[in-house]
């Protein structure tokens, strides 16, 4: 029924309009950010995405959290811990915390959440390898590990807890299969412990999170900030990213681009807060097919070839990268893990040298004097620059003969596709959220197989020596020891040219100068601690 709005209802309104805004606090703010892509699911245990869980942890809460100034563990979920036997770990739960529905987190939840991390359809096992069983107490949860597990709360930073009740009545109580098309309503939904919650997400267009009034941190005092709602803006486009921060849509760009760091700066309104990230960007290589799809080399994989490989490697002018396309944000790697990552060292990030003519030496005596075609797929919207780097990295494959085929995805369709093994040759982009080397080791370098062993191998590279250190390191207590096999599984890798390292990247955030963050070097945002002045 359609009617005329009289002077009475306006009135009405306004008055209506004017009590809500009243109700909202005086220090209230929204705070508006944008970045390429948008994040793949809103399920915790579905997709490993640095993006996601970063946006998970506003509404999600783990265990145990990096505090983002020091980077060292604190308490969340769990106020105390204690070890009680090498292979047993017991937490004493934070009391009166509830879910965003007002229901109380209990126990069960945390036995749930940390077992759902370990189901087959979870994309999260790297970070549950090492745990045989989980025992629900009296305001207590004890995990038990097959072995000493080193790294066991470095890992619970990321296993974040999930109402139990809310999942079994949604028919959520597996993760969602990324790899599938399969839609679950913890995919688009969400019930969690943290300071907001989900009041909207339209899938590549925006995501909205309000403040959660039953969280336990209100009571608590440890949210130093003052925002009370988040607007997410996925923007694919360079261009209208940096215009939506130059007119003010939204106040920080997490990712913009080098060649506009420069008027961001010069602008008065604008600042650019920067750091590195312990984030590797590499190219793996398929050592797994006996032929390689859509290649003219018929009936063999030259990419089982190590001379191959390390072609390709030497082939890259890594240097005019970091100039031209990356306009001196990155730094340049040999290796997959970052200086900022335990295990790190000087020995073992060592480059093979960029030299065009033994790239084509290596290829000739591979019995590939003309080269060969070899599909090529990158992301479009998750790296700086990534597009780019791909574009000039096959025209540098071109110089020594190897025609590269190159297809760029979107983030949410280029993740499940390079999962599902159907790339020839692909970039990824390594973040370390536990800040140790094991993270990589396991997931990039490790043989595939159970417990997240080779889970982003997409590569299917594989050495018995390399697994023989790697299952060395997931249990080794000894601090040196430890690093000292880390360092050599390192070497191996470079020896073998499992991966083509490129650079680690140095993130900057642009953003109005009313906003005040804590850079991370795991280039998430703290939702907590942002300030809108």
């Amino acid at each position: 029924m359609r009617f005329a709005m009289t002077r009475s209802h306006k009135r009405a309104a306004l008055i209506c309009a004017l009590l809500a805004l009243a109700a909202v606090p005086a220090q209230a703010k929204t705070f508006k950010w944008a970045s390429a892509s948008d994040i793949p699911t809103l399920d915790i245990h579905s997709q490993n995405n640095a993006l996601g869980n970063g946006v998970h942890a506003a509404v999600y809460e783990s265990l145990v959290y990096y505090n983002s100034k020091t980077f060292k563990l604190e308490p969340m979920l769990a106020t105390a811990w204690k070890q009680v036997s090498p292979t047993q770990m017991q937490f004493t739960l934070r009391q009166g915390v509830k879910f965003s529905d007002g229901s109380a987190m209990t126990a069960e939840d945390v036995k749930y959440s940390l077992e759902r991390a370990m189901a087959k359809t979870s994309n999260y096992n790297v970070y549950t390898q090492g745990i045989d069983k989980v025992v629900a107490g009296a305001g207590t949860v004890d995990v038990f590990t097959k072995s000493p597990n080193p790294v066991l709360l470095n890992q619970l930073t990321e296993l974040r807890i999930m109402s139990r009740a809310w999942a079994e009545k949604h028919g959520s109580l597996e993760p969602k299969d990324i790899k599938t098309k399969e839609e679950s309503h913890a995919h688009r939904n969400a019930m969690g412990t943290g300071p907001f919650m989900v009041k909207e997400w339209q899938p590549d267009q925006k995501l909205v999170m309000v403040d959660n009034p039953n969280w336990w941190g209100h009571a608590a005092k440890a949210k130093p900030g003052n925002v009370t709602e988040i607007v997410y803006t996925p923007i694919k486009s360079e261009a209208t990213r940096m215009a939506a921060l130059l007119s003010g849509a939204v106040d920080l760009v997490l990712d913009p681009t080098p060649q506009d760091l420069q008027r961001v700066q010069s602008n008065q309104a604008l600042k650019v807060v920067t750091g590195p990230e312990n984030r590797t960007i590499f190219f793996g290589m398929d050592q797994h097919r006996d032929e390689l799809p859509g290649s003219n080399i018929k009936g063999k994989n030259p990419l089982k070839d190590q001379r191959v490989r390390q072609a390709l490697y030497q082939a890259i002018d890594i240097d005019a990268i970091h100039k031209v396309v990356m306009r001196g944000l990155s730094q340049n790697t040999g290796t997959l893990i970052a200086p900022q990552v335990n295990g790190w060292t000087k020995k073992a990030d060592q480059r093979y040298p960029y030299n065009a003519a033994a790239a084509q030496k290596l290829l000739a005596d591979a019995g590939y004097k003309d080269g060969f075609e070899v599909d090529f797929a990158c992301p479009n919207n998750r790296y700086i620059a990534d597009e780019r780097i791909c574009q000039a990295v096959a025209a540098m494959w071109a110089k020594v003969g190897v025609k590269a085929k190159l297809r760029t995805l979107p983030l949410v369709t280029y993740f499940p596709m390079i999962q599902r093994n159907e790339a020839s040759i692909y970039m990824l982009g390594w973040g370390v959220p536990t800040f140790d080397a094991l993270y990589s080791l396991q997931s990039l370098v490790r043989s595939v197989g159970a417990g997240g062993d080779g889970n982003y191998n997409v590569g299917r590279y594989s050495n018995p020596q390399m697994d023989a250190l790697v299952e060395r390191v997931k249990v080794e207590v000894d601090h040196k020891t430890r690093n000292e096999l880390i360092e050599r599984a390192l070497i191996l890798e470079h020896q073998d040219v499992s991966h083509l390292p490129l650079h680690n990247q140095v993130i900057p955030w642009a953003m109005k100068k009313e906003i005040d963050v804590v850079h991370r070097a795991d280039n998430r945002l703290d939702w907590r601690l942002i300030t809108v002045k």
